[in-house]
């Protein structure tokens, strides 16, 4: 990573999502400009969360790891459990922030899920999903951390689209329609909160080999095709620069909008050159 240690010293982060993959890659990053970060997620994943293949997969197990990866750089972590489909859970989410680190400057709503189905196949629970943790989660989030923002007189939101929510992909409407929901949103939550010195971004990453985008390449692949040369193919297709996104990619640009005094209601992409707008 190339962020300067002192660029976010004194102020606290909280990320959803921040267990695994970008969320833990935007944690790491604001701890090393200078943030202490708190680090949210769920025990247990919902049904239909099938880019971890196992619902029983704990994520609390891996925000812990996150966080201690936190305090090896010298700055105060904390594992939060909250499920961002819930109002309640989202208020305390924020409470246990301020109460353990003193307050709240950076809210990063980085939790989401992805499933792949034609819309002919789609079922509604699937659906539901993919808008209850993606739009539903990052409206919860925003709302809850709120007043703490107001408390610090200011700060930064930044929330997690996708080159997704920009252009729609076959197969993933359902996934597209929550990303644009989130850049939507974020451009009008940014026009209510400017006077208050609240900036509200977006970042739409392109493809990243997390495991969101490992279960697209086992499930896009075609026949006789490994997982690898399905992802490869991903890369060299739909990239120009050639070469895949990574969790630092994102964690750097998520530095600068948590800094920026004059960036505010921007959808950002980092997609080595995928889109334009």
């Amino acid at each position: 990573m190339t962020t300067h240690a002192s660029t976010l010293a004194g102020k606290v982060a909280l990320v959803t999502g921040g267990a695994r993959g970008i969320g833990r890659g935007i944690a790491l990053a604001l701890a090393q400009a200078g943030a202490d970060v708190a680090v949210a997620d769920v025990d247990r994943l919902p049904p239909g969360a099938t880019q971890y293949g196992a619902a029983a997969t704990s994520g609390l197990a891996d925000a812990r790891r996150t966080a201690d990866e936190v305090e090896a750089l010298g700055r105060r972590a904390l594992v939060v459990a909250a499920d961002v489909t819930r109002k309640a859970d989202c208020e305390r989410m924020v409470a246990e922030t301020e109460a353990a680190l003193g307050g709240l400057d950076v809210l990063v709503c980085n939790a989401g899920v992805v499933s792949v189905a034609p819309v002919a196949r789609l079922d509604e629970a699937t659906w539901d999903l993919a808008f209850d943790v993606n739009a539903k989660g990052v409206f919860l989030a925003c709302q809850a951390a709120l007043p703490a923002l107001h408390r610090r007189g200011g700060g930064a939101v930044i929330n997690i689209a996708s080159v997704a929510g920009k252009n729609g992909q076959p197969g993933m409407a359902h996934y597209c329609a929550s990303k644009f929901a989130v850049v939507g949103f974020t451009n009008a939550f940014a026009k209510e909160v400017a006077r208050s010195n609240i900036r509200v971004n977006a970042i739409c990453p392109g493809i990243l080999r997390t495991q969101m985008w490992e279960y697209l390449a086992e499930t896009l692949r075609r026949g006789g095709e490994s997982r690898e040369e399905s992802w490869k193919r991903y890369v060299e297709a739909l990239i120009p620069t050639g070469r895949a996104q990574t969790p630092e990619d994102v964690g750097q640009l998520a530095v600068y909008l948590a800094t920026a005094p004059n960036v505010t209601g921007q959808a950002i992409n980092v997609d080595g050159g995928m889109e334009l707008h």
